[in-house]
C-alpha cells in the first residue's frame, strides 16, 4: 500500500487513484476499502459517487490518524478494524472492493514502526502491532528458514549469504534495530550503483511479508472478495512487486475461466461458470504525471475484474503462484 502520510504537513498521495476511478466508473453503491491506510482511496470513492464506503485496516493507528476528517462523511463512511481477508464477514452484496497492497508510506515514515532501513528504530514491522515481531523472527528462525524467507518472499538472490551473516551476528549480540540489520545485510552485498535500490530493500520486504503473513492474507482476501461482491461488483487491486502482481493476475485469470494455452499459438481455453470477467486485460501502471508527483508509484500495477453471477468457489493457493516456504504455502 502506498497511501502516504509522510509528515504532518504533507498530504498522503494515493497511488493510481485516477486510473482506478476511471476503470471502475461510474462509482455507485457500497464499496469496501480493504486497506484503508490514510484514507486516500476511501475519499476518492466517496467523492466519485459511492453511497457508502467501509474502511478496513488492521493497523490501529490508521483510524486515529484520520480522526479529524472521517466525521465529514457521516454515515457514508464506516470504520471497520480488522483484516481484509475477513471482508465477507463485514459485508455482503458489495458493489466494489479496493485493495492497495503492501506497507504504507505512513508506516514507513514512522521509525518506531520498524519498517524502514533508512531510519533507526526497533525491528518490529507488525502492521497490527500484535504477535511476532521481525526481531522475534530474526532471533528464532533457523539459517535455512531465514534464507527461504529472504529468497521466496523478498526475491533476494543473496539470501543464503545474508542468512548466514544474520545467524553469525545474532550469536554475538541480539539484532533488535532496523539499522543494525541493514548494516549486516549491506556487509554481504556490493555497494549499489547510482539509481539502484538500497541493498536491504529485498530482505526487509521478505521479513515484513513473513511477519504479517501478507501472501496468505492476499490469497484469503481475494477469495473473500469473491464471496462478498454481488454480480456486477468490481474488484480493483493495486500491487507493488512482482510476486503480488503474479498472484493477482493468476487469480483473475483462473476465476475468469482462462486456463491458458498449451503453447503460444493455441487458443486460450475458457471454462464454464467463471466467477469474474477481466476488465483490465493488462496491468495499468502510473503515468508520467503520477511519477513526478509520487516516485513511490513507479512499481505500482492496477488490475480490475468484475464479479459474475456464478457461485463463489474454491481454489488452491499454489494455483495462483503463492510462494512456498518449507514445502507449504505461507
Amino acid at each position: 500500500m502506498a497511501d502516504a502520510l509522510t509528515s504532518s504537513d504533507k498530504p498522503h498521495i494515493p497511488v493510481l487513484l485516477r486510473p482506478l476511478l476511471a476503470a471502475v466508473a461510474p462509482v455507485s453503491g457500497v464499496w469496501l476499502d480493504g486497506t484503508f491506510g490514510a484514507g486516500g482511496y476511501t475519499k476518492g470513492l466517496l467523492e466519485a459517487g459511492a453511497e457508502k464506503v467501509i474502511g478496513v485496516d488492521r493497523d490501529p493507528l490508521a483510524f486515529e490518524m484520520v480522526a479529524d476528517w472521517v466525521g465529514d462523511y457521516g454515515d457514508r463512511l464506516v470504520m471497520q478494524p480488522g483484516v481484509f481477508s475477513r471482508m465477507d464477514e463485514y459485508a455482503q452484496d458489495l458493489d466494489g472492493v479496493v485493495l492497495d497492497l503492501g506497507v504504507s508510506s505512513m508506516q514507513l515514515d514512522q521509525a518506531e514502526r520498524g519498517f524502514s532501513f533508512m531510519k533507526d528504530g526497533p525491528l518490529d514491522m507488525r502492521m497490527s502491532q500484535e504477535g511476532e515481531s521481525a526481531a522475534d523472527l530474526v532471533k528464532a528462525a533457523s539459517e535455512a528458514q531465514l534464507a527461504d524467507i529472504l529468497f521466496h518472499f523478498g526475491e533476494e538472490r543473496a539470501s543464503r549469504r545474508i542468512a548466514k551473516a544474520i545467524v553469525k551476528a545474532r550469536a554475538e549480540e541480539a539484532i533488535t534495530t532496523t539499522l543494525r540489520l541493514a548494516e549486516i545485510i549491506e556487509s554481504c552485498l556490493p555497494r549499489p550503483k547510482p539509481g539502484q535500490s538500497h541493498p536491504a530493500t529485498r530482505s526487509f520486504q521478505g521479513l515484513r511479508i513473513a511477519v504479517n503473513a501478507e501472501y496468505e492474507e492476499l490469497f484469503q482476501g481475494l477469495m473473500a472478495a469473491e464471496r462478498a461482491l454481488k454480480p456486477g461488483g468490481q474488484l480493483a487491486v493495486v500491487t507493488f512487486h512482482s510476486i503480488e502482481d503474479r498472484m493477482v493476475k493468476r487469480f483473475f485469470q483462473s476465476r475468469a475461466g482462462k486456463t491458458g494455452r498449451a503453447n503460444r499459438y493455441a487458443p486460450e481455453i475458457a471454462q464454464d461458470l467463471p466467477q469474474f470477467t477481466l476488465k483490465t486485460r493488462k496491468a495499468v501502471g502510473p503515468d508520467d504525471q503520477e511519477l513526478q508527483e509520487n516516485p513511490r508509484a513507479r512499481s505500482a500495477k492496477l488490475r480490475v475484474a468484475v464479479r459474475t453471477e456464478a457461485p463463489a468457489g474454491e481454489i488452491e493457493a499454489r494455483a495462483i503462484g503463492m510462494p512456498q516456504i518449507g514445502g507449504r504455502a505461507k
